[in-house]
């Protein structure tokens, strides 16, 4: 799984709280230097009053001291474009759900806020963010030119888009990531490496030739191999998917799948033969620890262009990939990072030429992702104009500021650091370009209708999952007994409820 999605993970595990939560108010009305050219659609007059908007988003990195110091920075060019001034509201993550329940359960002033997906249908629901549509005509020249079509549509939920997603990777492609050292010592082809087929010669291999080292171990503390390789549309939550990512629409149990029963006998032979983490069900270490102490291999993610750049820095282990399934745009994919207006703000005119600024004016986006330059990151000598590096003797940790972009804006005006790969936005708009996008990209699934039943269902999958998709027990015993306790649970009633909302979409859209 990539870092940003493990990020979004936590945000979205916060959102439950918030969907919960009573609410206030009712539903509201390449190139950086071309593209850059879009944030001056619709300038303001020059004798337009200075308002002030507040925007509010989750801090997930801890070196943010000098935050101050980029507000004003940033403000200095909002100012002066769009007569503008912004004032931030950081929050904590782990306080991000409690904290946004009182911001609108209390209706206090926030203009501009990030959505994390797992949040985005409940807010919807309960009439918490503006519809953008009129304001994206008016005003977001810049955010619709960023985007393909079947992106920024893929969020609309009931004919109207409510947030608008960062631009990043917005599909996602599975694979295995593997220490290069042992690539290389055991001559292993990377580029043979197609099917799990392929991946268990591999295990096989390290097995047999490096005694105390495991082949395999998951993605995450937590996580099951499953769950890094997704051979199906979620539709949101698991309960009730779309095989192969299509499947004529219609909507079946996962559990029941036969390429489950299979995935799960696979992992469990692998578990047998050695092949796994022993003690992957209830192993707390994270993946890149293992890595990092030479007690593994290789591991299952989510990938995406770069992704062994930013593993091998993670784990400070050289690492090399192979894709196993092709890239596939989904709503949870495009949906993950988003960006809305709340259904109290006064200022949402100006809440929206601001965003719009988020996703055509390199220098806001910049100063959002790296900061100050010559303060917080310099130009890298000999390097193109685009990348960046830290000051000399500065890192993240001690630079001041270090701030997540892919939950900002347009990450393809972002410069790059010196250690990525200079093509990293050509290569990742082309990834998100030639992605297949999944038959039911746009569809949100609300789940009020049979919360209770997803609440059950949810007991006996934390109850189950981790045993059995980690190999840890006899899928011929365990399965049949988990797949009755979901029945029991109120699957069944899930699953309608979901295939009857798609099939609403679907007409809606004109999708067969």
């Amino acid at each position: 799984m990539s870092k940003a999605m493990r990020m979004m993970t936590v945000l979205m595990l916060c959102g439950a709280l918030l969907l919960s939560a009573c609410s206030k108010g009712n539903e509201g009305g390449g190139n950086a230097e071309n593209k850059g050219n879009a944030g001056n659609a619709g300038s303001p007059q020059a004798e337009e009053k200075i308002e002030e908007i507040t925007v509010a988003f989750p801090m997930i990195t801890a070196s943010q001291q000098e935050l101050q110091l980029v507000e004003d920075e940033i403000n200095k060019i909002s100012e002066e474009k769009i007569k503008t001034h912004v004032k931030f509201l950081p929050i904590s993550a782990g306080e991000w759900a409690q904290r946004m329940n009182l911001i609108f359960s209390g209706g206090e002033t926030l203009d501009l806020t990030y959505v994390a997906g797992g949040m985005y249908s409940g807010m919807v629901a309960k009439g918490q963010l503006v519809a953008l549509d009129d304001l994206l005509n008016q005003h977001g020249e810049g955010i619709k030119s960023a985007f393909e079509e079947k992106y920024l549509s893929s969020t609309k939920i009931k004919g109207q888009i409510y947030s608008v997603p960062t631009v990043r990777d917005l599909a996602a492609s599975f694979g295995i990531t593997m220490r290069k050292d042992l690539v290389d010592k055991h001559g292993i082809d990377v580029a043979s490496i197609k099917t799990l087929d392929d991946v268990e010669k591999v295990l096989k291999t390290i097995k047999d030739n490096e005694p105390n080292i495991v082949p395999l171990v998951p993605g995450g503390a937590g996580q099951t191999y499953r769950e890094n390789h997704v051979f199906y549309d979620p539709l949101g939550d698991n309960m009730g998917v779309l095989p192969n990512y299509d499947n004529g629409l219609k909507v079946v149990n996962l559990y029941e799948m036969p390429e489950y029963k299979a995935f799960l006998d696979r992992v469990r032979q692998w578990y047998l033969d050695g092949y796994t983490l022993a003690d992957a069900a209830t192993n707390k270490t994270q993946t890149f620890e293992l890595i990092k102490s030479g007690k593994a291999f290789a591991y299952l993610a989510m990938q995406k262009p770069g992704f062994a750049a930013q593993e091998s820095k993670a784990s400070s282990t050289e690492m090399v990939t192979a894709e196993l399934i092709a890239p596939v745009a989904t709503t949870s994919t495009v949906t993950g990072a988003m960006w809305g207006i709340p259904v109290h703000s006064k200022q949402q005119e100006k809440a929206m030429k601001f965003l719009n600024l988020l996703y055509s004016d390199p220098a806001i986006v910049n100063l959002f992702d790296w900061g100050i330059e010559g303060k917080h990151y310099v130009k890298a000598e000999g390097a193109a104009d685009h990348v960046i590096a830290y000051p000399e003797g500065k890192d993240a940790s001690t630079v001041g500021y270090n701030m997540l972009g892919w939950m900002f804006g347009n990450q393809f005006l972002s410069y790059v650091l010196n250690t990525d790969d200079p093509e990293i936005w050509a290569k990742t708009e082309e990834f998100n370009r030639v992605s297949k996008p999944s038959k039911a990209l746009g569809f949100v699934f609300d789940a009020s209708p049979v919360k209770t039943e997803v609440a059950s269902v949810t007991n006996v999958v934390t109850q189950y999952r981790l045993p059995l998709e980690t190999g840890s027990v006899d899928p011929e015993k365990m399965l049949p007994e988990f797949i009755e306790k979901l029945k029991a649970a109120g699957m069944d009633k899930i699953i309608a409820e979901k295939q009857k909302q798609l099939d609403e979409w679907a007409k809606a859209n004109s999708v067969q």
